[in-house]
């Protein structure tokens, strides 16, 4: 065959090789797009659907339907406790922990959206360099001194066809948000505890009180027996019985100090000072408003408890780590690329025949590693199922912490119009035995048992104010605490 005949042959095989090489390249490109389309659909996922019923109404509600205020506390009416909630909400520690999370939470999401920007970094050197002056002889020849110049920039980026950044970023992002709300969980939890803990020194200041008076109508009692005595009309063990009551009353009063010093050194700590720096007037029970709670709609609780959007926030990061664990099974695609300027004199470092460059671009696919992918990837998806029954579980306790509070409110409020019906009538009953004991008609076991019945039934006024008012705030804590959504610094990755 001669040349001429060789030519178009040749020319042949390599059009077919071309079109053979472009056939292929069409084709492993299409399996890309494929795969990075049908990765992109199966990552995009929307969070499980929790499958609650929210009922219509709560058990225990009446028919408004108005939230709380954010600043609910003050209902109540008592400067002291609003002073203490707005220091508290500035200095608790533990909100500051809270808050020193979300700073380490937005880092994180940082760290996590590098991964989606190419990485550049620059390198310059001087490199000096004396070859040696002897020979195999022994003579000198000379020795050679060589210096070197490098200037370079180098350039690094991850394709993320699979998503498997994106997803990284997006369950960094919602763990920073679920931080926000976990901050807003421990603010409600704390002005919650001040809220009770204020009540409870108003209540011990009560009850203290309550054992002065009480102290005081056992003395009175006491020389009023006394007197019979002395008169004939009575007995030593009037006496005796009587020395008993009033000393019972008088050991009632240390405890009911410590309950008072107690719950006021706890609010030292809840607004972060010295138990010996915080004074607490307090004053009484009796002079506290009673707020108008109205809890809302059950369907407004999974927006107005921040553990609920905790959760949320949670769930939706676990979901999105799932598709960065799924993304693991596909190929990772990197480009790198170097490039600069090398020369012996610094004077001809920046010239154009110093440049050099260099492009890479490569492909990594695993094939084999002992199922640690697979691992992570089922671990990943029981996370997320974990979490979503731990979601579940917190919007069922929250319609349960409502109806609670609200049956609580409910019979605590009757409990305290009974108790003071009992108080009144028991008051009635001690007075009339007393003016009956200094006429000498009443026995001393009547007037006995109507002072040990008053003084039980004013005791146990103040408990019945105090169980109130701590139901109240309850009910507040079960509904967020008037609280609402506020991101004011939301997380930015990018």
């Amino acid at each position: 065959m001669d040349v001429t005949q060789q030519v178009p042959a040749i020319a042949s095989r390599r059009s077919l090789g071309s079109a053979f090489r472009t056939l292929r390249a069409a084709r492993w490109i299409a399996v890309l797009c494929l795969a990075a389309g049908s990765g992109a659909c199966v990552l995009t996922q929307d969070l499980p659907d929790p499958a609650l019923d929210v009922p219509t109404q709560y058990k225990y509600a009446g028919k408004r339907d108005a939230p709380p205020s954010l600043d609910w506390w003050r209902g109540f009416r008592a400067a002291e406790l609003t002073q203490l909630m707005e220091e508290a909400q500035t200095v608790n520690l533990d909100i500051a922990a809270a808050v020193a999370r979300i700073v380490q939470a937005d880092a994180q999401a940082r760290q996590a959206g590098a991964a989606l920007l190419p990485s550049v970094s620059m390198a310059g050197s001087e490199t000096y360099s004396r070859t040696s002056g002897s020979s195999a002889s022994g003579l000198s020849i000379g020795g050679r001194e060589v210096v070197n110049y490098s200037a370079s920039l180098s350039a690094s980026y991850q394709l993320d066809f699979w998503g498997q950044n994106r997803d990284a970023l997006q369950t960094a992002e919602e763990t920073a948000n679920a931080n926000r709300f976990d901050r807003d969980t421990v603010a409600l939890t704390t002005l919650a505890a001040v809220a009770n803990a204020y009540f409870q020194v108003l209540a011990s200041q009560d009850r203290i009180r309550t054992s002065q008076r009480n102290i005081a109508s056992a003395q009175r009692i006491l020389d009023a027996v006394k007197e019979r005595r002395r008169a004939g009309t009575g007995t030593d063990l009037d006496v005796a019985q009587q020395e008993s009551v009033l000393a019972n009353q008088r050991a009632l009063v240390p405890p009911l100090r410590q309950t008072l010093d107690q719950n006021a050194n706890a609010l030292a700590v809840l607004v972060s000072r010295p138990p010996e720096s915080v004074r607490v007037l307090g004053g009484s029970l009796d002079r506290i408003a009673i707020p108008r709670v109205t809890p809302g709609l059950p369907s407004e609780l999974l927006t107005q408890r921040p553990d609920i959007r905790r959760q949320e926030a949670q769930l939706a990061s676990a979901t999105a780590n799932i598709g960065n664990a799924r993304a693991q099974f596909f190929p990772t695609i990197q480009l790198t690329g170097n490039g600069g300027y090398q020369s012996s004199a610094l004077v001809s470092l920046f010239q154009p025949h110093a440049a050099f460059f260099q492009l890479v671009g490569s492909a990594t696919q695993p094939i084999f590693d002992g199922g640690r992918i697979l691992g992570n990837f089922e671990l990943a998806k029981a996370r997320q199922d974990e979490l979503l029954q731990t979601y579940r579980k917190t919007i069922i306790q929250a319609f349960a912490d409502v109806d609670n509070a609200l049956f609580s409110i409910k019979q605590t409020t009757i409990k305290l119009q009974l108790q003071r019906d009992v108080v009144a009538a028991s008051r009635r009953a001690f007075d009339l035995s007393e003016q009956q004991l200094r006429a000498g008609t009443a026995d001393i076991v009547t007037v006995l048992n109507t002072q040990l019945t008053l003084f039980q039934a004013e005791d146990a006024l103040s408990q019945a104010q105090l169980a109130r008012l701590l139901a109240i705030v309850s009910l507040y804590q079960a509904l967020g605490g008037g609280w609402e959504p506020r991101m004011e610094k939301p997380v930015n990755a990018l």
